[in-house]
């Protein structure tokens, strides 16, 4: 808990008391009182007094995300070689002063929009492509102190690692990652590979300056006006490609699905055939293997042709047969009695 604040507010109580003190011992002396009695405790008041103020001024609290830089007139180097943690520590006052640097995340951006960036105005970083075209870059660098190198940072930048190390480095570092591409590349095929080249080179350097990166943005890649509108034209004539692409695609289909209905109703048709045939195969087998048996039938039974036929005239028709040895068949007249008649018995054949 830092209560450096709290000592030092107890401190000034007590030089006010001090102060207080010898003002009554004034005050009594310009009146010829007495004042032995409060000389002891104005002395042993002034002595705590100076005692807590001068440990008050060495206190120093670390936060947890700092780290602290010890500049010391009693050391050979000037500084002391161990950084100071978090928590509260003691310097020896008017000897030494620590000088604290963060060691959490921080962010600088470059950006073509004048209030995202560190500065105000347009900070993109200009570059130009292998094939010489003009592209603007927007960037942010996640960085942070490496806390094994705070002294080391101390001594080569101060506190202006941001501005005069980050700032020129990552600019620096993008613009020789543009070179290296062309301008579709950086755009489209090849912009992660560029941004994981940009990291790759940027945290080497950072490394030996006594940085961390923790993560590089490439934020927005911006073309001059002419080639955007070239890109523009080609997007559109690729869209305009893809669609008659699809349209001849979708005829295709169209095509193959009329094709298949075709196909299939000439297969029913094929095998409507092929039923019909097998089931005209099947009635001409049983018809011969019926007349075979009729034929067998008459060699045994020739009178049977006979009453198959007379069974076949029979009953709608009235016939006589005729002697002479010749089956002569002959219609017979009308003997059905018409409405006005009387029925009249049915004649008889005889045979002579």
């Amino acid at each position: 808990m830092n209560f450096i604040g709290p000592l030092r507010g107890f401190v000034a109580i007590l030089w006010l008391v001090v102060v207080a003190l010898l003002v009554i011992i004034v005050l009594r002396a310009s009146r010829k009182k007495p004042a032995k009695n409060l000389v002891m405790p104005t002395l042993i008041t002034a002595i705590l007094a100076v005692v807590i103020s001068f440990i008050s001024a060495g206190l120093v609290f670390i936060r947890p995300e700092e780290r602290g830089v010890v500049i010391s007139a009693l050391q050979p180097k000037g500084y002391r070689e161990q950084v100071l943690e978090p928590g509260l520590r003691w310097i020896i006052p008017g000897f030494e002063q620590v000088v604290t640097y963060p060691i959490s995340n921080q962010t600088y951006t470059m950006s073509i929009a004048s209030s995202e960036g560190a500065v105000e105005g347009d900070d993109s970083i200009f570059a130009r492509t292998s094939d010489g075209q003009e592209v603007l870059v927007d960037a942010s660098v996640i960085f942070s102190v490496d806390p094994e190198e705070v002294i080391q940072t101390h001594i080569r930048w101060q506190n202006r690692y941001t501005s005069d190390l980050v700032r020129p480095l990552s600019r620096g570092v993008i613009r020789d990652a543009v070179s290296q591409f062309r301008v579709e590349e950086v755009y489209s095929t090849k912009r992660n590979e560029m941004s994981s080249l940009i990291s790759e080179e940027m945290a080497k350097k950072l490394e030996e300056n006594g940085l961390i990166l923790n993560d590089f943005v490439l934020r927005n890649i911006t073309f001059s006006e002419e080639y955007a509108a070239s890109v523009e034209q080609k997007q559109i004539a690729e869209q305009q490609a893809q669609q008659a692409k699809f349209v001849v695609e979708q005829k295709k289909q169209e095509a193959e699905q009329a094709r298949q209905v075709a196909k299939g109703k000439a297969d029913a048709a094929v095998i409507q055939a092929e039923g019909a045939a097998q089931a005209r195969l099947v009635e001409a087998e049983a018809e011969k293997k019926a007349l075979l048996l009729i034929s067998e039938s008459l060699k045994n039974n020739p009178e049977l042709l006979q009453y198959q036929y007379i069974l076949k005239l029979a009953p709608g028709v009235q016939v006589m047969l005729v002697p002479n040895n010749a089956p002569y068949i002959l219609p017979l007249p009308t003997l059905s009695p018409t409405p006005s008649e009387t029925p009249m018995p049915t004649p008889t054949t005889s045979t002579p």
